[in-house]
């Protein structure tokens, strides 16, 4: 199973952000979706996560700001990063779980800068 990550870069504070995340090989539909991050020196963090029925969590530093969504025909799950800040700056993982499986993507990068 493989998690193809991509959307990531630098922004400046205030802009905005899209990063999906394609995965082959599972029956997708029955996936807890995730996005995470870790930032230098801190503990991988759940930033949203969208349910097989499309319940949808946010952690509350991004509520109002980014939305989690999922194409369960594409295989794809999306992380829309809006109004970004420097402290969003962190290397974003997309997760997939579901009974006793659990896989992760190798990361992406985020840096809010100017």
């Amino acid at each position: 199973v493989q998690l193809v990550e991509s959307g990531g870069g630098q922004v400046q504070p205030g802009g905005s952000l899209r990063l999906s995340c394609q995965i082959a090989r599972i029956n997708f539909r029955f996936y807890l979706m995730a996005w995470y991050r870790q930032a230098p020196g801190n503990q991988r963090d759940l930033v949203a996560s969208i349910s097989s029925t499309g319940t949808r969590n946010y952690a509350d530093s991004v509520k109002g700001r980014f939305t989690i969504s999922r194409d369960n025909a594409e295989n794809t799950v999306y992380l829309q990063m809006n109004s970004l800040r420097p402290e969003d700056t962190a290397v974003y993982y997309c997760n997939a779980r579901f009974s006793h499986d659990n896989y992760w993507g190798r990361g992406t990068q985020v840096t809010v800068s100017s």
